[in-house]
């Protein structure tokens, strides 16, 4: 199975001059309903990771200070375009999700769209959106997800083998995944395709 920091940046980068075509309309409603469940304040610091083209951009609040990241160079400059057309100031820069380069609790927000199952280590990804998160702040994800009910079975687990190099995991459990990072989780709904995909807003574990 290939999943690897490497062959996503390959793979998205030769996906980025066709992902609007297919990822807006078919996740639009979704990123729209996640980020409208996120209480915003004027003048919070928020980070968006793996933010791809910048389809997150339209929903965002105009008085927020915006931050993205992701892996592909293609993808940061098409949304380095999209912020520009749309009026909005963003610092993008090109990163990898598990080695973010940002301080401790430097963000009150952080948005995780369509990325945690793509992460070729999730946790260390997760891990790494708690340490920038403010003590007080808010971490905003929206991903498909196996059921944390119970374990992927043999079927899905071999068809994994191929979503896994073209896309995306589908085996990958949401709360023992954020629940380990450090998380706890205050929402959880679904937003697309009956339970397959959900969003979940999750606050940082009390130390």
């Amino acid at each position: 199975m290939i999943n690897t920091t490497r062959w996503n940046r390959l793979r998205y980068s030769c996906y980025a001059p066709i992902y609007d075509r297919v990822a807006d309309p078919l996740f639009r409603r979704a990123r729209r309903e996640s980020l409208r469940a996120v209480p915003w304040q004027s003048g919070m610091k928020v980070l968006l990771v793996g933010a791809g083209t910048g389809l997150d951009l339209p929903w965002l609040p105009r008085d927020v200070e915006i931050h993205a990241t992701d892996l592909s160079p293609a993808m940061v400059k098409r949304l380095e375009t999209r912020a520009r057309k749309l009026g909005i100031d963003v610092e993008a820069r090109v990163m990898d999700a598990a080695q973010l380069d940002y301080a401790d609790g430097e963000f009150d927000i952080v948005v995780m769209h369509l990325i945690v199952a793509v992460m070729p280590d999730p946790a260390r990804g997760l891990r790494e959106a708690c340490r920038v998160l403010d003590d007080q702040g808010l971490l905003c994800v929206m991903d498909k997800f196996q059921s944390d009910e119970r374990p992927s079975g043999i079927l899905r687990r071999g068809l994994n083998l191929v979503t896994t190099t073209l896309a995306t995991d589908i085996t990958r459990q949401a709360r023992p995944l954020l629940e380990q990072a450090g998380f706890r989780i205050d929402e959880d709904a679904p937003v697309m395709m009956g339970q397959l995909f959900r969003r979940l807003q999750a606050s940082k574990v009390d130390i």
